[in-house]
Formats: C-alpha cells, sequence, structure tokens
C-alpha cells in the first residue's frame, strides 16, 4: 500500500538520521587495536568462492602491512544488507564495507560514509574509468569507489535461436528488431522469444535511454513521465498479448533468482539480465546460451551502460580511516590481489589491472570479458547512483505492470499511478 511504503521510508530516513547523531559514539574502537595493531573490521556479501579468494587477498595485504590486523565477515546479500543497516543505525558500521549501487545514497546521506576524497594520499583512483568513478559520488563527495563493472545483456538459448533462422545480435540492434525476434521465435519454436521486460525497471531504463531520457535526474526526481511509461508498456504489453514473451503467469514468478525465469524454466528462450547473474544459466540451459547487446533506440542512441557491480566504503566514524582507504586501495588497485580476486565481483574497473588479468579468466569469466568488450567504447557514461526510493519502487513498478499483465489497468492507467506513487515516494 502507497502508506504503508511512505511509513517505510520515514522510518529509515529517522533510522539514518539517528546514525548522523550516532556517528561519533561508536563502541567500534574499543577493539581497534590489539598486540599493537590497528584493527580493521571487512564486511561484504557473497558465496564461498568470493569469500575464499577475498580471505586470500586480504591475507596479502597483512602480510605486507604487518601492522594491521583484518577481521573478515561475509554473508547472502539480504541477510548482508539486514545486517550493514542494524550496524549503521547503532553507529557500529564496519570499517570497510561492500556496497550495493541503491546503498550509497542511503548511507551517504545519513552520515554512515566517509568523503574518501580526503583520503587521496592512501587511495589512489587516476586508474579507475572517470565515469564509473563517479557513480560512487553523492553531491560532488566520493563516498564509495567501484569495484567491478558489469553491463546489461540480453541471454538467450543459443540452438534456439539459430533454429529460428536468426543471427546473433550486433551493437546497435534496435528494440523494433528485438522485437521481431522475439516474434520469430515464438513463431519457429512454440514458445515466447523471450521474458515480458515490461516488470523490469532496469530494461525500462535502457529503452528510455535510448529515448534521451533518465531514470532520475541528479536532484534525485523522476526523469520521465507517465506518456514515457505508458509508450513501454504498450509496447511490451502488445508482444505479451500476441505471444511474443512470457505470460503474466510466468513474470509474476519472478523473485531475482535465474531458476525462476521463462529462460531458466525452458518456457522462453531469452531473457533480459545482467551479464554477471548470467551465469546461472549455464546449469539450466543444456544447449548452450550466449550474451548479446541490449537493443539500442530506433535512430542507434545506446540506452545500456557499463554499472558498477558493487562498491566500497569506509565508515565515517572508523577509528582509522587511512588504513581502511590503504585496504580499499589494495583491494582495488594491487596487481596482485587482483590476480587472485579475478572476476569474482565483476570485471575490474581500474583499466591496467583489467588488462592484466585477461589471459588468466576462465569459463564464464571470460565469456563476460569478451562480451564487454565488444560493447567497449560505444556505450554512454554510467548514471549517478539511484535516490535511496528507488528500492521501494522497484517494488511498485513491478506491482502496476502487474496489473496490465491481468488486464487489469490500461497501460496509461498504470503509468499514471506509478507517477503518483514515485513522486511520492521520492518526497518522503
Amino acid at each position: 500500500m502507497p502508506g504503508n511504503r511512505t511509513r517505510k521510508s520515514c522510518a529509515t530516513a529517522v533510522v539514518l538520521a539517528l546514525c548522523a547523531v550516532l556517528a561519533g559514539c561508536s563502541d567500534a574502537d574499543e577493539s581497534s587495536r590489539a598486540g599493537g595493531k590497528v584493527v580493521l573490521r571487512y564486511t561484504w556479501w557473497g558465496n564461498p568462492d568470493r569469500a575464499a579468494k577475498t580471505q586470500a587477498a586480504v591475507d596479502l595485504f597483512e602480510e605486507r602491512n604487518p601492522g594491521i590486523d583484518v577481521q573478515t565477515s561475509f554473508t547472502g546479500y539480504e541477510a548482508y544488507k539486514q545486517k550493514l543497516a542494524t550496524q549503521a543505525a547503532g553507529g557500529d558500521a564496519p570499517d570497510v564495507m561492500q556496497l550495493d549501487y541503491r546503498m550509497i545514497d542511503q548511507y551517504a546521506t545519513g552520515g554512515v560514509l566517509l568523503d574518501l576524497s580526503k583520503q587521496q594520499q592512501a587511495l589512489r583512483t587516476s586508474e579507475l574509468e572517470p565515469g564509473l568513478l563517479a557513480t560512487g559520488k553523492v553531491d560532488g563527495r566520493q563516498y564509495a569507489i567501484p569495484q567491478g563493472r558489469g553491463t546489461e545483456t540480453m541471454v538467450y538459448d543459443t540452438e534456439q535461436w539459430k533454429a529460428a533462422g536468426l543471427e546473433p545480435p550486433r551493437v546497435g540492434w534496435t528494440w523494433s528488431q528485438w522485437a521481431d525476434a522475439m516474434r520469430t521465435v515464438a513463431e519457429k519454436t512454440g514458445e515466447p522469444g523471450g521474458t515480458d521486460p515490461g516488470q523490469s525497471e532496469d530494461a525500462f531504463e535502457v529503452w528510455l535511454r535510448g529515448q534521451g531520457r533518465t531514470l532520475y535526474t541528479e536532484d534525485r526526481r523522476l526523469g520521465f513521465t507517465a506518456d514515457d511509461l505508458t509508450r513501454w508498456w504498450t509496447f511490451t504489453d502488445k508482444l505479451r498479448r500476441e505471444g511474443a514473451v512470457s505470460p503474466a503467469e510466468q513474470t509474476t514468478q519472478l523473485d531475482g533468482s535465474v531458476e525462476n525465469t521463462p529462460l531458466g524454466r525452458g518456457k522462453a528462450a531469452s531473457d533480459v539480465n545482467w551479464d554477471a547473474p548470467a551465469s546461472g544459466y549455464l546449469a539450466l540451459v543444456p544447449t548452450g546460451i550466449s550474451l548479446a547487446p541490449m537493443p539500442a533506440g530506433e535512430d542507434g542512441t545506446p540506452g545500456q551502460y557499463f554499472k558498477p557491480s558493487m562498491f566500497m566504503g569506509v565508515a565515517a566514524d572508523s577509528g582509522h580511516p587511512e588504513e581502511s582507504a590503504k585496504l580499499v586501495d589494495f583491494m582495488l588497485n594491487d596487481k596482485d590481489a587482483a590476480k587472485i580476486l579475478g572476476a569474482t565481483r565483476g570485471i575490474p574497473v581500474n583499466e591496467s589491472i583489467r588488462e592484466d588479468i585477461a589471459a588468466d579468466l576462465k569459463d564464464f569469466d571470460k565469456t563476460i570479458y569478451d562480451y564487454q568488450a565488444t560493447v567497449e567504447g560505444k556505450l554512454d557514461a554510467p548514471p549517478q547512483a539511484p535516490p535511496s526510493g528507488d528500492t521501494a519502487l522497484q517494488t511498485t513498478f513491478m506491482r502496476d505492470y502487474d496489473q496490465v499483465s491481468y488486464q487489469r489497468m490500461s497501460p496509461r492507467e498504470a503509468a499514471e499511478n506509478y507517477i503518483t506513487e514515485a513522486k511520492a515516494e521520492l518526497r518522503s
């Protein structure tokens, strides 16, 4: 309900305001030195493979910095997100933390994150892509540093695509050409050509940028109108009615996992996803998958961009900001650390290191690297981190499109409803 989302946002704002008040009252320094060493807490989310490689890199950092001891911990994303919010609210954020794109605005404006531009001696950023580096800024201050980069892709069943008589998509193909391909696959195979992208805010953003518009403005307001959203939902609604993309019964089961996508369940020939998570399809599509660039606007304007896969940040109330920044620098810029980490957090954003590790990449990491190379230099600069209300709006976006999918609302009615609620969310 709109009221519930507003109350939740207000509660979040209160918690973050409390974080700022408590920032100078943390008990974190009580154990910040042990045996004469500086002790840092470093936390992240991920799987055991990422954890093992991260720990190996941290071990190397400690070996080269004998005066620093790094205490590490990790968990799955949802649990991590909840734990970090609790720690931040209590003024006990870890010294160094992994951050998602949608966390930055929330924690920066809440006083949780350190302005890293003040740590330039310990943290080098000269070899990081300027456009990606800028995504970690809020109000002109550098609160987070991107660790890896990813980009959206249309991942497709290679054999089904060939069986439909289609050529591999190339950079610059348009949404009209994509729609025609969806229709062709459906006609040739009897299954939808792909997942209905109408429910995806990420897919909408790519389409919107191809029209020369943005999801959000620099002052954290909506960058599009009800007319824009109506056109998008009219476009996808028509394809769904034609059977070219998946029906409502399938898209309403989407939960963020590849297993529950129509492609993952053998009910469609393609999906729109980020490149790194697309590795999950390898075990689900026995005939093999391929990665294709996202469609562009009808005039060739690209909507796709390189997005930081995740960031590193330092707590504003860390007792050891310089040492924390030094750890961030090591994880981003040290060549030996890069060889250990590989592409566990996406393709590195340090340009020289990215080239250094390329020859050692294997399996799907190599697939991602090669895919990103096909769009290198052909994409627009990434947008700034979205406002904190975007997390709630992603859910609203899916819910409103569900109303279109089940024909309970027209695209126009759903779009106007979304715009009204989005404006209220962003004001809260």
